[in-house]
Formats: structure tokens, C-alpha cells, sequence
């Protein structure tokens, strides 16, 4: 079995033309070999074919390099202005809502409670992605670490399924308090609220965990230049010397039943409380 996948052409300054690497995994009695293949037009610059096993890993990717937004330098420096006024903005909002919460002592009230905490999600999420992006516009080599960039993997999936299940569990909050408000403070007590919190950071490493696993265990043995300005799993999986459709349909599926599940979560309560307050209405 073969399978190809070709990047699109960089410029390279030393050789002033641009060039196409080709990575070509083949499979055979069990045996797996990864040709890859420096062409430029019709000139081939060479090829380097390695055989390994299954049982093996062979990697021999030490760092990825990002295309980054834009390849104009003019473009590049009006994103970097604009990136750092938003980014800065975002983290000024996001330490206002958390001083506020703070200083008010409004921690006994479950809606300020999880916004506490969303406020910092928030960040965290933001951050993991934000600062080497800004850096980026204005660097000349746009490059990350292979650890760095599973390491950035994590945060982006840990931080963003934390702050989606954080969302859902504010959503069950307004619904207690507009559906039985009687109860609203012996259902919500300062217990639940910590066990939900839990709940949402344990949800949030096992789906990042598996994204991540799926991810290291694959071999990089060809081109290591990320279509993207941050790591992110279907970037990366283009570049593995390997069939990748099974692992790209359970990093989908993974994704897709948290994020799905979680907008049905959110329709549903959403739906109930508007049920609720119009009944409430219409009995005056």
C-alpha cells in the first residue's frame, strides 16, 4: 500500500528556487518504508528511503516550522499590531472579571464562581497559541520544537474542552435558578459546584490525552513544515510518513462528540428555560 502526501513549494534563500518535498510511505509483509523525495520542476534533488517495522518508531523530525499567516512582511507587521492590541485587550477583560470576582468576594454564588474560572480557562487558552503566533510575525524562522509543538497540542485541546465544558456547566446553572429557584442554593452548594469544576478539568485532559497519544505515536521521517501558525492535529497528521485515516477519524470522532454533545447539552437547557419563563409569563 502506498500513500503520498505533497506540501505546497517554499522558497529556499540559498538555492533561490523553490522546492517540493514528496514523503511516500510503503507498506510491505509487515515492514514499512518511507521514501522522501527533494524535487524542484522536474530537477530531483534526491531521495532517501528508510525501512522500519511496525513495532518501531522512527522519527526524524526535531522541529516543525510554521507557514505562518502571510509570507509579506507588510501583512505580517499590521498582524502583529493588531494581534497584540486584541491579545492584549483579552487578557486586561479576562484579569478585570477575575480581580472583580475577587474583590467582591463573590465566590458563594455559582454563576461568578465558574466565570471565575472561565476567566482563567480563558487565558490559559489563549496563551497557549497567542504569544509564539505574535512572535512569530516578525521572526524569520517561524519554528517549534517537536516536544514544543506536542506540548502546545495539549494546551490547545486540554484548555479549549475545559472552557466548552465550563460553558455547559454554567448553562445547568441558569437552569436551576430559573427552573427551581426554591432549591436553587441546596442544589448548587459550594460541594457540587467544586465536584463540577473537577468534573470539567478530568473531561478536558482525557480528551487531550488521547489527541496527544494518537499523535506521538506516529513516525516523522519527511517534510516538517506545518500549513499553520500553531500545532494542531490534522496539520501534523499531513506530515506523518504513514497512513493516517484511522488515526484522522478518531481525533474527528473525539472532537466531534464532545463538541456536539456539548451544543445538544446547551440547546436542551436553553430550550427548557425559555419553556419555563414562558409559562412563568403567562401565569403572571
Amino acid at each position: 500500500m502506498t500513500t503520498e502526501s505533497n506540501t505546497q513549494p517554499w522558497w529556499n534563500n540559498d538555492l533561490q528556487y523553490p522546492q517540493r518535498w514528496k514523503c511516500q510511505a510503503q507498506q510491505r509483509n509487515g515492514w514499512t518504508r518511507c521514501n522522501t523525495e527533494i524535487s524542484s520542476g522536474n530537477l530531483s534533488l534526491g531521495k532517501m528511503g528508510i525501512w522500519t517495522h511496525p513495532m518501531e518508531k522512527i522519527n526524524n523530525v526535531s522541529e516543525f516550522i510554521f507557514w505562518g499567516l502571510s509570507q509579506n512582511p507588510e501583512v505580517e507587521e499590521v498582524c502583529f499590531v493588531v494581534f497584540s492590541f486584541f491579545y492584549t485587550v483579552f487578557l486586561l477583560g479576562n484579569l478585570l472579571i477575575m480581580l472583580t470576582v475577587c474583590m467582591g468576594n463573590l465566590f458563594n454564588s455559582p454563576m461568578y464562581f465558574f466565570l471565575n474560572f472561565l476567566s482563567f480557562v480563558d487565558i490559559c487558552y489563549s496563551s497557549v497559541t497567542a504569544p509564539k503566533m505574535i512572535a512569530d510575525l516578525l521572526a524569520k524562522n517561524k519554528t517549534i520544537s517537536y516536544a514544543g509543538c506536542m506540548l502546545q497540542l495539549f494546551g490547545v485541546h486540554f484548555f479549549g474542552c475545559i472552557e466548552i465544558f465550563i460553558l455547559t456547566v454554567m448553562t445547568d446553572d441558569h437552569y436551576v435558578a430559573i427552573c427551581k429557584p426554591l432549591h436553587f442554593m441546596t442544589i448548587m452548594d459550594r460541594e457540587r459546584c467544586n465536584k463540577m469544576l473537577l468534573g470539567t478539568w478530568v473531561g478536558g485532559f482525557i480528551h487531550s490525552i488521547i489527541q496527544v497519544a494518537l499523535v506521538v505515536q506516529l513516525p516523522f521521517c519527511g517534510p516538517n513544515e506545518i500549513d499553520h501558525y500553531f500545532c494542531d492535529v490534522h496539520p501534523v497528521l499531513k506530515l506523518a510518513c504513514t497512513d493516517t485515516y484511522v488515526v484522522g477519524v478518531v481525533v474527528t470522532a473525539n472532537s466531534g462528540t464532545i463538541t456536539l454533545g456539548s451544543f445538544v447539552i446547551l440547546l436542551i437547557s436553553h430550550s427548557v428555560i425559555l419553556v419555563s419563563l414562558r409559562k412563568q409569563s403567562a401565569e403572571g
